[in-house]
């Protein structure tokens, strides 16, 4: 059984700032992104798509009973290493973006959403928490987590991270 815990911090990049997450898998790199990028895989842990991600574009829809369909841009994929992708547009819209880099026969993954408001994170934050623990839980086939484990608890968490200036280096990471 794990722990769950709030593992979010912030990264202010070019295009903004986002809320990152980091994941180790003791797996090779193609096989997270198998999990990723899997429209059948994607459904244990957070949704699945219709389409061909080659075009440029999909169709997505969240595993949470009565979830839209939404429309997902595909901006940037080199697989098995990188892909970021845009859904909805205009005040709404999110950016998101996957990092994998393999090293001693372990993945790790780095995501990030990019956030409007440094407010927006309390909620944000223990949402990636879950579905994250849900991709890890999903691969090794133990009970996936319980939202109600995630929030509110971990809001305070997000609420309370100090949002870096563009004069503070991001925080360096070590696997």
């Amino acid at each position: 059984m794990m722990t769950a815990k709030p593992t979010g911090h912030y990264v202010l990049k070019a295009d903004g700032l986002y809320l990152q997450f980091d994941r180790l898998f003791h797996a090779p790199i193609e096989d997270v992104w198998f999990s990723l990028t899997n429209p059948n895989a994607m459904k244990g842990w957070i949704g699945t798509y219709t389409g061909s991600p080659s075009t440029g574009g999909v169709r997505f829809q969240m595993s949470e009973e009565g979830a839209e369909w939404m429309n997902v841009t595909i901006l940037e994929c080199r697989a098995p290493h990188s892909f970021t992708a845009d859904s909805g547009s205009g005040p709404t819209g999110v950016r998101v973006f996957c990092h994998l880099v393999e090293g001693g026969r372990m993945t790790t993954l780095t995501l990030g959403q990019r956030v409007k408001d440094a407010s927006d994170a309390a909620s944000i934050g223990p949402g990636w928490d879950f579905y994250l623990d849900r991709l890890a839980a999903s691969r090794s086939g133990a009970a996936l987590p319980v939202w109600e484990t995630y929030y509110p608890e971990f809001s305070p968490h997000y609420r309370d991270l100090t949002v870096p200036s563009a004069a503070q280096p991001a925080p360096k990471l070590t696997p």
